[in-house]
């Protein structure tokens, strides 16, 4: 009976949200809870899940297998697919999150993104920036958790681990590889990085 009751109220949610003008593809696969608020233009793909207190403004895209609860989606945002966006998360208007991305207790500019492979935990990112493939705020010390804050027009390179508490001034550049252990000025490049070593003419062993 419980599981009867479930499936009237996932159709009346969807129903409702057709009614109102979310184009949805495939709807039988995607899932609403009942505080959800939803603007106009809203295009939701298939297998997506809301979860309790997510509020999603005008014109925004939602693609397949991502999840979202307890957030703030503001106009113009793309999220998707494969996005686990988790509470306490506000993205602010034109701002991005790509395949698997997962972001949680952060705030993401406008126009800024975080386009795939990446999570963002307790961080403040500014206007215009772009965080870099397979970066990693380091939030969590075993302790307690720490802040990272991401200024307007910072760009972070792939594949960077910042290591929070952490300032990030804008303008500034963090190049690809890097572990961030400490504060960056404003119109800086910071980067750490081995030095590349190369053996000319070298011979693998063999059997």
């Amino acid at each position: 009976m419980k599981h009867l009751n479930l499936q009237k109220l996932q159709t009346s949610l969807r129903n409702k949200f057709l009614k109102s003008g979310v184009k949805m593809i495939g709807p039988d696969t995607i899932y609403f809870s009942k505080d959800t608020k939803i603007g106009k233009n809203v295009i939701i793909e298939p297998y997506v899940v809301i979860g309790s207190k997510v509020k999603i403004g005008n014109n925004v895209t939602i693609k397949s297998f991502s999840h979202l609860e307890n957030c703030k989606i503001e106009n113009k945002v793309d999220i998707g697919p494969y996005a686990r966006i988790r509470p306490g998360t506000i993205l602010k208007e034109g701002s991005k999150i790509g395949n698997f991305v997962e972001i949680k207790k952060s705030t993401l500019g406008k126009k800024s993104k975080v386009n795939h492979l990446t999570y963002i935990g307790d961080t403040s990112i500014g206007k215009s920036v772009n965080i870099g493939a397979g970066t990693i705020t380091c939030n969590y010390d075993g302790l307690k958790k720490n802040k990272t804050k991401i200024k307007d027009n910072v760009f972070i390179g792939s594949n960077s681990s910042l290591v929070a508490p952490l300032t990030i001034e804008e303008n500034s550049i963090i190049g690809a590889g890097s572990t961030i252990t400490r504060n960056v000025s404003k119109k800086s490049l910071a980067l750490t990085r081995s030095q590349q070593l190369e053996v000319k003419n070298y011979k693998r062993k063999t059997k």
